[in-house]
């Protein structure tokens, strides 16, 4: 980034930082979205007009993946919307996206008040027959949309599946029913009847970081039937029954996986402290020298933890980096929970600086003329390889100089990687003179549009204009800008956080609204509030 540009981010950062303290003036009255009064006031008549059309079109795709009988949508839909297009599975997270896309849907007025109910109320009495793992109130990672029974075995290829109890998925699915039971009072009762049967602290070890540490982490999740994966045999809610944990903790903080640790700290199955307890980067002696690079922060303590305040360096930024350096790591959770308004000297940063990173990758570092880079499909999958690796489906997409993952989630199909070094420890390799066929996806420009209203806007619009990438349900999943090769398939998951982003930006924060009441703003905003991420624009003079 040249250096002119770190006043912009300074601007950016003062006034995200400023909303800490302000009236929640844009966090009220959601459902009456009639005009371009937004979050930062900053979108104009037409720009409220395109977001519309947007959200008007993704509805559609919504509503076609959506099964008639049981109201559960599929994973994802083909270019022309029909039935027969449509995947034979479907996941906790797939699920709360409907939910919670359906009340974007009926705020804008997409759809009236009376199908709005319908939908919920019919999706709700599925989720109550459905099986699900009885100790902890938990559902499993995959259905059948058009059943609702759970799969044992894979519907495209007919392999084994082991039945997995995600506490990411389910992290998305209980934000949904807080967020349905808040916007929608004739299903209150029964979204919180299933929410509270939901025990997040089934996934909390409370001695992950060691014995003597005064938190712990939450696993990736559990079995209750012995898969033929590495386990941990164990019942952290004190149970009788044992089941089999992933042997693998969320250790790094900047995650998705939050929302389940935030559900649980609300709930009270979960420790406050745990706020603090995984890593903002891992630190910086050679007993870590494997991370991407060597972070520059100090230590601190909060609650009684001792906190590694870490941040990577890329260009003239210093930020708390995700795990892998994609969007929707770092900006799918604030959807749902304001975090840069209640740590303004920490998420109130750092935000904005992960969406400046990614433009400036996009658009400078890598030079593919457009940016945003995220979990998606391979475009490239039914096309010959290029390169010497397999094309495949669903793949991840990040900025690798901003993930703690060493062999980076990468911006291009060729994997073009970069390794900085751990200074003392690891020597590091040359950064690459070139990037090869940049694959963006539509949903990070929309996780994007709070921070960068105009710059997502424009960056959108670009990938419309240039690529076959929009159809009659919206944005498609994934454009590889150098190829031109484009996803043409809908995906549930990024249909929801675009309905969720437009809401949000369309009516006074709706989602955000929702799913803060009863309780979330008192039991989260204090954790957040006392911390400082070591995390800012570099200054040189």
């Amino acid at each position: 980034m040249s250096h002119a540009r770190v006043p912009l981010i300074l601007a950016a950062v003062a006034a995200l930082a400023a909303t800490a303290t302000a009236p929640a003036l844009a966090e009220v009255d959601p459902g009456k979205a009639q005009a371009p009064a937004t979050t930062g006031n900053t979108l104009t008549e037409l720009d409220y007009q395109t977001l519309k059309g947007y959200a008007d079109d993704t509805w559609l795709s919504t509503v076609a993946m959506t099964d008639e009988t049981t109201g559960l949508p599929s994973d994802n839909v083909g270019a022309d919307l029909s039935a027969t297009s449509r995947s034979a599975y479907t996941s906790p997270t797939n699920i709360g996206g409907y939910m919670w896309s359906t009340i974007v849907a009926r705020d804008l007025r997409i759809i009236d008040t009376a199908e709005a109910r319908t939908r919920l109320e019919q999706t709700i009495a599925t989720l109550e027959g459905m099986e699900r793992h009885e100790e902890s109130g938990m559902f499993y990672n995959w259905y059948d949309p058009a059943s609702a029974a759970k799969l044992t075995a894979w519907p495209v290829d007919g392999s084994t599946v082991y039945p997995f109890l995600s506490s990411v998925d389910n992290g998305w699915l209980a934000a949904a029913l807080r967020v349905a039971a808040a916007a929608e009072p004739d299903v209150q009762e029964a979204a919180d009847a299933i929410r509270t049967q939901m025990n997040f602290g089934f996934f909390y070890d409370e001695d992950a970081l060691g014995e003597d540490a005064p938190t712990g982490l939450i696993r990736g999740g559990f079995w209750d039937e012995l898969p033929p994966d590495c386990v941990v045999e164990d019942n952290y809610a004190g149970g009788e029954t044992l089941v089999y944990y992933t042997c693998h903790h969320y250790g790094s903080f900047n995650t998705e996986p939050r929302i389940a640790s935030y559900l649980g700290i609300v709930a009270g199955q979960i420790p406050e402290d745990h706020y603090f307890g995984a890593w903002r980067t891992f630190p910086d002696t050679c007993d870590w020298s494997w991370q991407e690079q060597k972070p520059v922060g100090e230590w601190r303590e909060y609650m009684g933890v001792q906190v590694f305040e870490g941040a990577y360096q890329y260009r003239d930024m210093q930020l708390v980096p995700t795990w892998g350096g994609s969007m929707f790591e770092a900006l799918m959770v604030p959807l749902f929970v304001p975090e840069e308004r209640w740590g303004a000297l920490s998420w109130g940063v750092n935000h904005p600086l992960t969406v400046q990173a990614h433009i400036e990758h996009g658009m400078e570092e890598a030079d593919y003329g457009y940016w945003g880079f995220s979990p998606s499909n391979n475009p490239a999958a039914g096309y010959p390889s290029q390169t010497s690796e397999p094309v495949s489906g669903y793949r991840e997409y990040g900025v690798d100089a901003i993930g703690l993952e060493p062999n980076g989630y990468t911006s291009d199909q060729e994997r073009t990687t970069v390794d900085y070094g751990f200074e003392g420890c690891r020597e590091g390799v040359p950064e690459p003179t070139s990037y090869g066929d940049g694959v963006v996806t539509p949903h990070a420009s929309f996780l994007a549009l709070r921070y960068a209203p105009k710059e997502a806007l424009d960056n959108l619009a670009n990938i419309k204009a240039d690529f076959d990438a929009y159809g009659p349900g919206g944005f498609y999943d994934a454009v590889a800008v150098g190829s031109g090769q484009v996803s043409a398939k809908h995906l549930s998951l990024d249909q929801s956080m675009i309905m969720a982003a437009i809401g949000n930006e369309l009516d006074h924060n709706n989602i955000r609204y929702y799913f803060r009441q009863g309780g979330v703003r008192a039991a989260l905003k204090p954790l957040m509030e006392i911390e400082t991420f070591n995390a800012g624009p570099i200054l040189t003079n």
